[in-house]
């Protein structure tokens, strides 16, 4: 039996399934395992070959006959918010997000958990349990940070920390080229905020503050529904068969 090193990634392909955007279609991904003392160097690697991570696997779609999952990223410096992001963004202005490290807390699995019962009944991450979100958030080997976001605190203009209730959190990676959001998710009672727009903006943001060139928003499908969402935050790039292209109309 051959060993493979570690530090040389070793990419597999998964069996056929059915394709959780695009009805009627089956879904093939490659993937490799991000581990070793390279981990983050082929994360980044991989990443501006649009591979996207889960835990500490990287992957990326490769269905026969569609390319319709095209990886995403939003030029944080050159980023234009509408008017109704503005709006969105006046309307979230009571609320902070600190960055922590990236371990798991029963109170963000609450969370998780009302926000995946309200927003996806039926859906793959339904039976995730406490085990399973803790693997999401804690499993990495490469830079990978939570948000919290919480009301501000009447100290917030001195320590830059929120109080109260967890009100959303998102799961970030840390790359050369941008920020990743890796997961996101939200207090399902909060309609009026509307806080998955908002959570982009200000990750859109934190990119700008860091200098970084650009927010990774994973995959859009055009004739998917929920993936419209993701076009609206422009100029964005996207990658097609001749490398990453600049949409900003």
């Amino acid at each position: 039996m051959t060993a493979h090193s570690l530090d040389t990634p070793q990419f597999y392909l998964t069996t056929a399934a059915p394709c959780p955007y695009l009805e009627g279609k089956l879904e093939r991904k490659v993937f490799t395992h991000l581990v070793g003392e390279r981990a983050k160097q082929t994360h980044e690697d991989l990443s501006h070959g649009g591979f996207r991570r889960s835990q500490n696997i990287a992957y990326r779609p490769a269905c026969e006959n569609c390319r319709a999952c095209v990886a995403t990223r939003v030029l944080a410096d050159r980023f234009k918010p509408t008017k109704s992001m503005k709006r969105i963004a006046r309307n979230n202005r009571d609320l902070i997000g600190v960055e922590m490290p990236n371990t798991p807390t029963s109170e963000q699995y609450s969370l998780f958990r009302r926000y995946i019962d309200s927003r996806h009944d039926g859906g793959g991450m339904v039976e995730m349990t406490v085990l399973d979100y803790a693997m999401m958030v804690e499993d990495s080997h490469v830079d990978t940070s939570v948000i919290e976001y919480r009301r501000r605190g009447t100290d917030s203009g001195i320590t830059g920390r929120g109080e109260g209730e967890l009100i959303a959190v998102v799961l970030l990676d840390r790359l050369f080229t941008g920020l990743s959001m890796v997961y996101s998710f939200f207090d399902p009672n909060e309609h009026k905020r509307s806080l998955g727009t908002f959570l982009i903006l200000d990750t859109i943001e934190r990119a700008r503050r860091l200098g970084l060139p650009h927010c990774h928003l994973g995959y859009w499908v055009e004739e998917s529904p929920k993936m419209q969402y993701k076009a609206r935050f422009r100029p964005q790039e996207r990658l097609m068969r001749d490398g990453w292209r600049e949409i900003d109309a």
